[in-house]
């Protein structure tokens, strides 16, 4: 292939809405998304050499992916993301035991797509390196220019450059992630690769050969070596999502790699060194974790080298307009509605609410507000049409329940259904991202209600 040929992905997926919202967005990252839905097919195509990367769906309506991944020798060469619609820890631990890349779990979010297929692509030789480069360059900017945050930047960028362990503070939907791959983009000396970490993801025993890899033969399933995520981060940054959500063995060997700055593979005789800048994040009260022994006091100092506390979007108001805007022309442009602008009363309204969500229950609040948008306006009632609907279709406001005014919760649930697709002009898909579920949930009470006789 030619060096200015993007990267190519072979992906194994049956259900056709979910592939093509998958091509939808990987495509503007320069990959090119080839798909297919058939087992042989794959097996055929897999072992031409043509692509960079796979990825195999799992689940009861989807394939085997363990099954698959032992079978195919010519993923040898190629690494293999897994999505999951449904997974057991059981399941898990085969799938990265029969040699998966990386496994994520449904729902599959775009920034977590992102990140796996950036982490699978740093262990294998591109053909062409630039790809990989545009994918880590299409992260979302820290839209703000409240005092609180803009001092959090100010701090972050100054200490971007420094090898100091740091650990990021705050409520869900803060933006603790995104202000992690800021501080590795900010950092020029530390050029090599960001790879992220969930620890709240996987079981314990699955975690520790995620992180610190494992030779052959280390354990049953373990037919190659496999490095770890701090050995494929080595040089660069690795970031430990919720690392309080961490079994204390496993605290035990991350504070050895703080301090000694080496790694023990599992089923390894020797140390492996590795140069790695380890930023931690947390929602929870991390000191009343240490005090009720689930974490490691010594391993929160060398966390807390650099703390950064990221402030909840209601203490930020003056950052909501600017993140509502920006959010508008991103799902605009991505849905196809560009020139969408919000109707006179919105900007007040999404100013005078709490956002216990904060950053990540506004951006979902303003991507179900441009699906519903019929013309040029976005309205109150297509951001928050399913308060709205529940409130007046069963006469309940806040405050005004007795305790006797029962409601069949049932047919709550089936009139909102019937809502979202009526207002998505019956788009299973868009009306399962409109409702929050995804589109085999919907599917599934749809198949209920017509056994019960209901028809939508």
């Amino acid at each position: 292939m030619k060096g200015n040929d993007p990267v190519k992905l072979l992906l194994l997926m049956r259900d056709t809405q979910s592939r093509l919202m998958l091509q939808d967005s990987l495509e503007p990252l320069g990959i090119v998304v080839i798909p297919c839905d058939d087992e042989e097919k794959f097996f055929e195509l897999s072992k031409s050499g043509d692509f960079d990367l796979a990825i195999v769906t799992h689940g009861k309506s989807e394939f085997h992916a363990d099954n698959m991944l032992r079978k195919a020798s010519a993923f040898q060469s190629m690494p293999v993301i897994v999505l999951a619609t449904e997974c057991s820890i059981e399941d898990a631990i085969r799938i990265m035991q029969a040699g998966a890349e990386d496994l994520v779990l449904h729902p599959w979010e775009e920034q977590t797509l992102k990140v796996a297929i950036e982490g699978a692509l740093i262990n294998f030789p591109l053909r062409q390196k630039k790809s990989l480069q545009r994918l880590r360059q299409k992260q979302r900017n820290i839209v703000c220019k409240s005092p609180k945050m803009l001092k959090v930047l100010e701090i972050a960028r100054s200490i971007a450059p420094s090898k100091a362990s740091v650990l990021i503070q705050g409520e869900s939907g803060t933006g603790k992630e995104l202000l992690a791959r800021f501080i590795h983009q900010e950092s020029d000396r530390r050029n090599g690769p960001f790879v992220a970490v969930n620890c709240a993801a996987l079981p314990d025993t699955l975690l520790e050969s995620e992180l610190f890899g494992h030779e052959k033969g280390a354990f049953t399933g373990a037919v190659t070596r496999k490095k770890g995520k701090f050995e494929l981060a080595d040089k660069g940054t690795i970031l430990l999502d919720e690392v309080t959500e961490m079994a204390v063995s496993l605290q035990a060997k991350l504070l050895r790699i703080l301090q000694e700055g080496e790694i023990d593979r599992l089923g390894s005789t020797s140390p492996v060194s590795i140069d790695v800048r380890v930023i931690a994040t947390t929602n929870r009260d991390i000191k009343q974790a240490i005090s009720e022994g689930k974490f490691r006091e010594d391993l929160y100092f060398r966390l807390n080298v650099i703390p950064l506390t990221l402030p909840p979007l209601r203490s930020r108001t003056e950052d909501i307009p600017l993140l509502a805007e920006h959010f508008l022309k991103e799902f605009s442009k991505e849905y196809g509605k560009v020139g969408l602008i919000f109707a006179n009363n919105v900007m007040e309204e999404l100013m005078s609410r709490r956002w216990q969500g904060n950053i990540r229950e506004l951006r979902n609040i303003i991507e179900r507000g441009v699906l519903l948008a019929r013309g040029r306006e976005v309205t109150l009632e297509d951001l928050f049409f399913d308060e709205n609907e529940v409130n007046q279709s069963e006469g309940i406001s806040e405050g005004s329940m007795a305790l006797n005014d029962m409601f069949n919760l049932q047919d709550v649930e089936r009139e909102i259904i019937k809502k979202a697709l009526v207002k998505t002009g019956g788009n299973r898909t868009h009306a399962a991202k409109l409702l929050g579920i995804s589109v085999r949930t919907l599917r599934n009470k749809l198949s209920e209600y017509r056994k019960m006789g209901l028809v939508l």
